[in-house]
């Protein structure tokens, strides 16, 4: 007995030593567009949109609800657990339960016409989305679907005898005209749910998504535009002259009719009784729930939307404010993931944080100056703290241009960045580049500040684009990238004597100077300039110009990398993962970015850290640590 006793006393020991001894986290920051932390909340209202109230008392990041069959309960997801799982209430708010509990991404349920089963995406299989259904009695799930393309907004029929769905399956996304960001495409195709007699309905090239069924189990409803139009649909509040058609496809036929739904963006139809249709109108003035018949339901910038088997009442989700302090989910304990502003770089001790800011992203903000709200500034915050946790003061900024954030110093004594317009990030998707010499985009120059904010200098000149520029570790030359009528690539400047030579002339950006010296990291344009199969990948080469390396290789585009303090990681942003929704849904300019983390000479394997469909970007090492 006493020796159970001693063991047990020991392995005591050795879990609290182990404790006291595990290292912390590694923090990364990282940047959300489109929809924020909290803005997700979900609604119950009458179809009218009276008597309109919250679903949960306690809410979480809540979206895509589905109602039941008998109408006595809904499934959402939530995000309140971290990962995005699915969850059940009563539509009085009561009685929530949890349905998965994976650290994968499970998103769009759908119910069968029993209500025993449901129909969903998930990547809990290999990473990207597809179908899966759940029994809801034995909670076991199963995968319907396989593929890399992605696999959106099932629906059952009301006679259970198939599953319609939109899909990127067999596409590549290209990029859209003139520009970085992906197209989608997406096409409507049915299968029965045992996973055979797949059809494809529509006949690609475009985009087609959310379908729902009629009641005699005929046709689907389902709302389409041209792939270069999923560019202003994914936007917050697309500009005048976007638009989407209402369709009707016959799913013996194929044959598509238009149904008369007025202008603007339509998402989300939902044929309802009397021939009446429920949707989302995205854009104008008076966004909100809207029927085919011109009756009008719940207004405000609303997302998806179910009604009740009776169609009385209406439950959906649209967006409200966000709420800060908030932390991404991370898929590995040993990274810690918050949001901050953009392109954030931290301080060489390790204490503050860089980022790029203005007003209109509602962060409190302590200035020195008078600031113009429409042109982006620096700011400093103490490194660690998620938005909203902090104080962001305003470093610096000019009265006509926007600034871009590149780094500190090696002594933390000065922070060099770039400065132009940049109407490539800030002007919305209006920029376009149909050549390589378009991204001149009117020109930008680096410059340099010390770290109080004094002592302006610009250190390059000319009609180039010259932008993101990075100290290398004796604090003596930087690299940059440039775009000119004469040339691209990545530059090295001397700061003594101002001389330039030239590293690299490809499509070359976001240059990062390791912090051992020995490596520039960037990421470079692969498979022919803005072609379809074209993406941008993360190289490392030497200061001398030697021993190019590509440390990956798509699919989809790897950029906007960080190195890690010690110079042993790189945590960067992917496309790989392909959708894993609709893009109208998500009000992002790449709802497809995932952050990931790999060693720095892409020896071990690539690490997903996020999985879900909101876009989240730019990371940067939020703390210093000691290397491992």
């Amino acid at each position: 007995m006493r020796s159970v006793f001693t063991a047990l006393v020991a392995l005591t020991v050795l879990a609290l030593l182990s404790a006291q001894t595990a290292p912390a986290p590694r923090r990364v920051s990282i940047t959300p567009a489109g929809v924020l932390p909290g803005q997700p909340q979900l609604f119950i209202a009458a179809a009218d949109g009276s008597d309109e109230r919250p679903l949960l008392q306690a809410a979480g990041t809540d979206y895509n609800p589905a109602w039941a069959p008998d109408g006595n309960s809904i499934v959402f997801t939530s995000e309140r657990n971290g990962s995005a799982d699915l969850f059940r209430v009563n539509p009085d708010g009561g009685g929530l339960a949890r349905l998965t509990a994976e650290t994968s991404y499970d998103d769009q349920a759908a119910f069968s016409p029993d209500g025993k089963q449901l129909v969903f995406v998930s990547t809990r299989g290999k990473g990207t989305a597809n179908l899966w259904t759940l029994d809801l009695t034995a909670k076991k799930a199963k995968e319907l679907t396989s593929g890399t393309g992605g696999d959106f907004r099932p629906a059952w029929s009301p006679d259970g005898k198939w599953i319609a769905f939109s899909s990127g399956r067999g596409v590549i996304p290209p990029f859209s005209e003139g520009r970085w960001e992906r197209q989608q495409l997406a096409d409507i195709y049915i299968l029965h749910p045992d996973g055979s007699g797949l059809k494809k309905l529509t006949t690609g090239g475009n985009f087609c998504g959310s379908p729902k069924w009629t009641s005699d189990n005929q046709r689907v409803v389902a709302y389409c535009m041209t792939a270069q139009q999923t560019m202003a649909a994914r936007e917050g509040n697309p500009p005048a002259g976007s638009g989407t058609r209402l369709v009707s496809i016959d799913i013996a036929t194929g044959t598509s009719t238009e149904i008369p739904a007025g202008a603007g963006v339509k998402i989300n139809p939902s044929p309802l009784a009397a021939n009446d249709i429920g949707y989302v109108r995205k854009d104008g003035t008076d966004p909100g729930i809207d029927y085919v018949s011109g009756r009008r339901g719940p207004r405000g910038p609303v997302r998806t939307a179910a009604w009740s088997p009776d169609g009385k009442r209406v439950v959906y989700w649209k967006l409200g404010p966000p709420k800060f302090p908030a932390k991404s989910f991370s898929r590995n304990p040993n990274y810690e993931l918050s949001f901050d502003l953009a392109l954030p770089a931290l301080s060489p001790s390790g204490k503050q944080m860089l980022v790029m800011t203005h007003p209109k992203f509602g962060v409190p903000v302590v200035s020195r100056f008078v600031i113009n709200p429409a042109l982006a500034v620096l700011a400093v915050t103490s490194a660690g703290t998620a938005i909203g946790t902090g104080t962001y003061e305003v470093l610096y900024q000019d009265k006509t241009r926007n600034l871009l954030p590149g780094g500190w110093s090696p002594a933390g004594d000065k922070i060099i960045f770039s400065v132009g317009m940049f109407p490539a990030f800030f002007d919305g998707f209006h920029s376009k580049f149909l050549k390589p010499a378009d991204r001149v985009d009117d020109g930008a120059t680096v410059a340099i500040i010390n770290a109080d904010g004094s002592g302006f200098q610009e250190l390059t000149s000319g009609s180039a684009n010259n932008a993101f520029p990075s100290f290398a570790p004796d604090g003596k030359r930087f690299v940059y990238r440039t775009f000119s009528a004469d040339g691209m690539g990545l530059r090295i400047m001397n700061l003594e004597t101002k001389a330039v030579t030239t590293l690299t002339k490809e499509y070359d950006n976001f240059p990062l100077w390791s912090p051992r010296g020995d490596l520039i990291m960037f990421a470079r344009l692969s498979g022919g300039t803005y072609q379809p199969g074209g993406s941008y990948d993360i190289y490392t080469i030497k200061p001398d110009g030697t021993s190019l390396k590509r440390l990956t290789k798509g699919p989809g585009n790897d950029a906007h990398m960080s190195w890690s303090p010690d110079g042993q990681l790189i945590v960067f942003a992917s496309s790989r993962m392909g959708f894993k929704d609709e893009v109208a849904y998500a009000d992002a300019p790449q709802p497809y970015g995932e952050i990931f983390v790999m060693r720095y000479d892409g020896s071990n394997d690539v690490e997903q850290l996020t999985d879900n469909q909101w876009e989240e970007g730019t990371p940067g090492w939020a703390s210093a640590y000691p290397a491992r």
